[in-house]
């Protein structure tokens, strides 16, 4: 018989594991990914764990599989322009992605790069990822009328900017910033007819 003090383990599905990996993983990288610490997370035993996973290779693998599938779907979503559009649409991508405002996000980031240097497995998601971000980016550069080779050029500009600038501490360099942002993404965008 159950006494009054026994309260029962709250149920965890494979998602909120995954969930919890991927917050761990942006706090303390991918070393921190432990069973032990996520269960502890979860308030729940390890064999809750196994009840989900294979091993911890299999949460690895999901981990992975979750914020590859996240970035493109949002890069998808970020790229989609109605024909004549795609200037503005460059210009938002810019915005969002240059934006500091989503610390956790550049942490996941930063995490799983980081993991991609010692990781056959998870450098060939951030390669994919990559690709997904240059080429949406591309196609809205060659839809604006630029050849292949400017386009590919703008694209991964584009991006070496908003991660670049995004690590950086610029408000203190010029009170103007904003104004200075916005003027580099008019450079990464514009295009001068021939």
């Amino acid at each position: 018989m159950r006494s009054v003090s026994d309260k029962p383990r709250p149920v965890h599905d494979r998602n909120e594991w995954v969930e919890a990996a991927i917050d761990i993983l942006a706090e303390q990288g991918v070393a921190g990914m432990r069973i032990e610490v996520l269960a502890k997370s979860l308030n729940v035993t390890k064999g809750s764990f196994y009840w989900h996973f294979k091993d911890r290779q299999d949460l690895f693998t999901a981990v992975l599989e979750t914020w590859r599938d996240g970035r493109i779907r949002d890069i998808r979503k970020q790229t989609e322009a109605n024909p004549g559009s795609e200037e503005q649409q460059l210009l938002r991508l810019i915005d969002i992605y240059g934006a500091t405002r989503n610390r956790k996000g550049i942490s996941i980031e930063l995490a799983v790069r980081e993991w991609a240097r010692r990781d056959g497995q998870a450098a060939a998601v951030v390669e994919e990822v990559d690709h997904w971000r240059l080429e949406c980016t591309r196609q809205l550069f060659l839809a604006r009328g630029l050849n292949d080779d400017e386009a590919k050029s703008r694209s991964l500009l584009l991006y070496a900017y908003v991660f670049g600038q995004s690590l950086m501490a610029c408000e203190r360099y010029d009170p103007a910033v904003s104004e200075l942002k916005g003027w580099i993404a008019e450079l990464i965008v514009e295009h001068q007819q021939p």
